[in-house]
């Protein structure tokens, strides 16, 4: 059975042009031409690509509405490339962003990448890191300091965990990159320092004592638990 990829986007011509080149991947495609038509058919697919400008519901609104029930990878699809828009994105749950004009073959790789970092989440053992008051829980995919939740994205969590998982090693944002989003050579570097910046603020709105991810300067970040 070939996994199931949706793509929404009122262009038919685009569609059409996206289908032929997951399906020479050996993908099978869902169409959907609105957002109405998209939020009856993501239950069907392993992952999303949403266009923002859509009728009936557009990308943001049918991110957040499939955030509700599902942690299958999102790519937003868009002609706009403003900081605002990626923030946007982020803080729904879109786990990456892709402006147009864009290559198939680009965006083929991105379907790769995220459908084999959900794999590798999927396979990944239940395992809680603790570090004071700060609980990171694989399993449960929560977060916690001071016994309050702190609510991530899907992508802000995986990016927590893995810098986490080994704390005080630093790390470039290319490897970031790679080991998180499961890509390097077409992803955007501000797109780990937009997940840094919330992550950071999501904290800081529970705690400002704490500060668990720092920059190095030149080189990248790197997970410390100690205080601010």
């Amino acid at each position: 059975m070939h996994t199931k990829i949706l793509v929404a986007d009122d262009e038919a011509k685009l569609r059409q042009l996206v289908k032929a080149y997951l399906e020479k991947e050996g993908f099978e495609v869902l169409e959907a031409s609105t957002g109405k038509e998209a939020l009856a058919k993501y239950t069907q697919a392993k992952v999303a690509i949403l266009d923002v400008m859509m009728p009936e519901g557009d990308g943001w609104l049918v991110c957040k509405e499939i955030r509700k029930n599902s942690n299958i990878p999102i790519i937003m699809l868009t002609a706009r490339g403003e900081e605002m828009d990626r923030l946007m994105g982020f803080d729904l749950g879109a786990d990456d962003y892709v402006t147009k004009p864009f290559s198939p073959k680009e965006l083929v790789a991105r379907v790769k990448a995220v459908l084999r970092r959900a794999t590798e989440v999927d396979k990944s053992e239940d395992e809680s890191l603790v570090f004071g008051d700060l609980e990171i829980n694989s399993y449960s995919r929560k977060v916690t300091l001071a016994g309050k939740e702190i609510a991530l994205t899907p992508k802000e969590f995986d990016l927590l965990f893995f810098m986490a998982k080994q704390p005080s090693r630093v790390f470039s944002r290319e490897q970031l990159l790679e080991k998180v989003w499961g890509y390097d050579f077409f992803g955007d570097l501000r797109t780990v320092d937009t997940h840094v910046k919330n992550i950071r603020e999501k904290i800081n709105q529970v705690s400002s004592t704490h500060k668990f991810i720092h920059t190095v300067w030149g080189v990248g970040y790197k997970f410390d638990a100690v205080m601010a």
